[in-house]
């Protein structure tokens, strides 16, 4: 396994229209963690992700993805991303969705076999397979959030980006899913940034990058932030830094 992250930014930012959105952020993704992206809604996640991918406009700075520049076309097979918006064709079925994107990634008849495994093995790590027959459009909020997270998991992508998974799933399936990402991460190897605004999922990753109004507050490991700032929880330990944020903040203008 390289050395380098899999992701490095450096004074990373985004301005949209009026609005910077992402302020000067550096930061790192090391490589087969888990690596949480949490902050309320609206604090710059989303397009933080997407400069990862590659698909935001206006990014400027320094970012770099598995070796390359973000956005780079050797990364397209590299990275799996699942956006909060469902990526699915209603009027096909589970398995179709996954047999039309297996055949965009990997193309010709001589890769047929293997992308009649690795669909099944996606919507089975998803678990799927008793809807891998249902058209998409009759699904489930959640059933078809898990399409879009199967399509992403075909060709076992080195990075996965997830925007906020989870979100609107029952505890048993949010608990099986992070399962699933804790062997991505272990036994395959993979990265995986994964965004979130439940403070509790934080406590499920290996590294956390805490975010507030297009800022990076922290970059470290769970018990790391805990212990820094003298917290029983992640929560507790996030709320501490935003305290500090905002009373720096007001310390900057009393002196200006």
């Amino acid at each position: 396994m390289p050395d380098t992250p899999a992701v490095r930014a450096a004074d990373l930012t985004v301005v949209r229209g009026p609005r910077t959105v992402l302020r000067g952020v550096d930061f790192t993704v090391p490589r087969g963690q888990i690596t949480g992206l949490l902050g309320p809604s609206g604090c710059g996640k989303s397009t933080l992700m997407r400069s990862v991918v590659g698909t935001q406009a206006k990014v400027t700075g320094t970012l770099d993805v598995l070796g390359r520049p973000a956005g780079h076309p050797d990364l397209r097979t590299r990275i799996g991303y699942v956006t909060q918006a469902p990526s699915v064709y209603d009027d096909l079925t589970v398995r179709q969705n996954l047999d039309y994107f297996a055949a965009i990634l990997r193309p010709g008849r001589a890769a047929a076999d293997r992308r009649r495994e690795e669909v099944t093995r996606a919507i089975t790590d998803v678990d799927l397979t008793s809807h891998a027959d249902a058209l998409a459009g009759n699904l489930s909020g959640g059933q078809r959030s898990r399409v879009s997270l199967a399509v992403a998991l075909l060709g076992a992508p080195e990075l996965l980006v997830l925007d906020e998974p989870t979100v609107g799933l029952d505890p048993v399936l949010r608990r099986d899913l992070w399962n699933l990402f804790h062997d991505i991460a272990g036994r395959r190897g993979a990265t995986l940034l994964i965004s979130s605004h439940v403070m509790d999922e934080a406590e499920r990753c290996h590294r956390l990058l805490l975010m507030r109004e297009g800022e990076i507050l922290a970059d470290d490991t769970p018990d790391a932030l805990r212990t820094r700032t003298h917290s029983d929880t992640v929560e507790a330990a996030f709320l501490h830094l935003v305290d500090e944020a905002i009373a720096a903040g007001r310390a900057k203008e009393t002196t200006r």
